[in-house]
């Protein structure tokens, strides 16, 4: 069975990696919510704090897995600072004071089919075509207004009770009237270890190109613990680091998944 993926960007794939999904029979389904909450100052001298709630609905049916991210989001910022569709900044912070705006955030769906199973000798591997529809309400920097597309491929391999995993995307992303944004490629490195049957844990790197010339690129570790109560019942904690002025300076969270 294949390891549940919730990308951010909250963490593309990144929050639910770590053990198996939650209730991950044929034709099961899933949702997960929690919460995410960043905080850094992206290059300029001012914090932008966001937080980022998201209801996922998950169903899988053989190699398919269809999911769907309807988020809550809430930035508070100095003017010019617009959030992503996975509560992440995507332009850079302006001047003024300080303001709190928040509201729905941008809707993504996407699809994951298993190109391969994996084995004793071969890795399981993914691939997901996302979209990212412009919801968040533009007027108030929720969001950019226009639609994002992504492609990604996604690896893991297990080796007793390690897991080294990767992802490599990329993302077209929609200009507005004001920016030109640049497509990027995305990535993820990171392992999972299973402490016990129940208890998993592990480090994610995440990388992302520049999307803009005056911006920095992303680069952010993630270290998480999950848990799972029964078959179906699984928490997750978290703690993010970022290491440029494209991420934030720190971030946390919890997501909690139900299996029906």
């Amino acid at each position: 069975m294949k390891p549940s993926y919730y990308k951010k960007t909250i963490v593309a794939a990144v929050l639910l990696l770590g053990g198996q999904a939650a209730g991950a029979e044929q034709n099961s389904f899933s949702m997960t919510t929690g919460f995410d909450y960043s905080s850094g100052k992206y290059g300029g001298t001012t914090s932008t704090d966001i937080l980022y709630i998201p209801v996922i609905g998950k169903y899988e049916t053989g190699r398919t897995t269809l999911k769907l991210t309807v988020p809550y989001i809430s930035i508070k910022s100095a003017g010019g600072v617009v959030g992503g569709g996975d509560g992440r900044v995507v332009i850079g912070p302006g001047s003024g004071a300080r303001r709190t705006e928040s509201g729905l955030g941008d809707v993504v769906a996407a699809a994951t089919y298993m190109v391969l199973e994996g084995g004793a000798s071969a890795p399981l591997v993914d691939v997901t075509g996302k979209i990212k529809f412009a919801t968040a309400d533009e007027d108030k920097g929720l969001g950019t207004g226009e639609n994002d597309y992504a492609v990604q491929a996604d690896v893991y391999k297990s080796y007793g009770r390690f897991t080294p995993f990767g992802t490599l995307g990329y993302k077209w992303l929609g200009d507005t009237a004001a920016t030109d944004f640049k497509n990027v490629f995305y990535g993820t490195l990171g392992g999972a270890y299973k402490i016990n049957a129940q208890t998993s844990s592990g480090l994610i790197w995440d990388l992302r190109e520049a999307s803009t010339g005056g911006s920095s690129p992303q680069n952010e570790a993630t270290v998480y613990v999950s848990h799972k109560f029964d078959s179906k019942t699984k928490v997750q904690g978290y703690a993010v680091k970022g290491f440029t002025d494209g991420s934030p300076d720190w971030g946390a969270g919890a997501m909690v998944t139900f299996g029906f």
